[in-house]
């Protein structure tokens, strides 16, 4: 990691971060991804994921590396409230650092892209966010099935949740991608090839639709049973 890129990336930036190791690696490829982590689900007494499901909150990367830390949860959880009981102030906020991350980004020679879901499932094109920015690339997952109304600059993968098989199936044969996370990555899944998500975070770059395979991470490593895992639902390997 480049820490004179990331302190340069990060200048003046209050709600935004740039340090998360998977999205950093976005740099190699000339991109510079921003991220906004609050807290996932209920954690903050706020629901920031209406579609979670007890699997992936037990497997939720919010308790797993700097994350479990105490100081790192407290962080996101502040970043939550705000946003909900200061909604105007926040939106402001947050305009005001996508602003500042793309010249900072631009002034690097690298292209600035937008990722405001790291732990939650918000839709930011009903505050406008994305159409704001229209010159910006925002792309997230959701276990949020048919958002519509979505500007092109915002790119969605949908997220396999351990009970939405359904749901998966639909978002493919709709042209969207799917995440799902693999303790052993097959060749295809649900009929659909599966790529590497771990190589980088660039998803608006990936070959849609596909299986975006995310190697286990977190709790989810010591849970080779789960649900969550796309390696114990024996349906999926079955073409449909």
């Amino acid at each position: 990691m480049d820490t004179k890129v990331i302190y340069r990336l990060s200048k003046n930036l209050s709600l935004l971060t740039v340090g998360n190791p998977k999205i950093v690696k976005s740099l190699g490829r000339g991109y510079a991804t921003a991220g906004l982590s609050l807290a996932p689900a209920w954690e903050s007494g706020q629901n920031t994921c209406p579609n979670h499901s007890k699997e992936c909150n037990a497997a939720c990367l919010f308790f797993s590396g700097r994350g479990a830390m105490k100081k790192v949860q407290s962080a996101r959880i502040s970043r939550t409230l705000h946003y909900f009981n200061d909604r105007e102030g926040f939106l402001q906020l947050l305009n005001s650092d996508i602003y500042q991350f793309c010249a900072n980004a631009r002034a690097l020679d690298l292209e600035p892209t937008l990722r405001l879901n790291i732990l939650s499932d918000i839709r930011w094109e009903r505050h406008g966010i994305p159409q704001r920015w229209k010159d910006v690339t925002f792309y997230d997952y959701t276990k949020i099935p048919n958002r519509k109304s979505l500007p092109p600059n915002y790119k969605l993968t949908f997220s396999f949740s351990g009970n939405n098989l359904a749901d998966c199936r639909k978002a493919l044969a709709n042209g969207m991608s799917v995440a799902v996370p693999f303790n052993n990555q097959p060749a295809t899944w649900l009929g659909h090839p599966v790529i590497d998500g771990d190589a980088d975070d660039l998803r608006f770059l990936d070959p849609a639709p596909c299986i975006v395979g995310l190697k286990a991470k977190g709790p989810l490593r010591k849970s080779p049973q789960s649900p969550f895992l796309g390696d114990n639902h024996a349906e999926a390997f079955i073409a449909a």
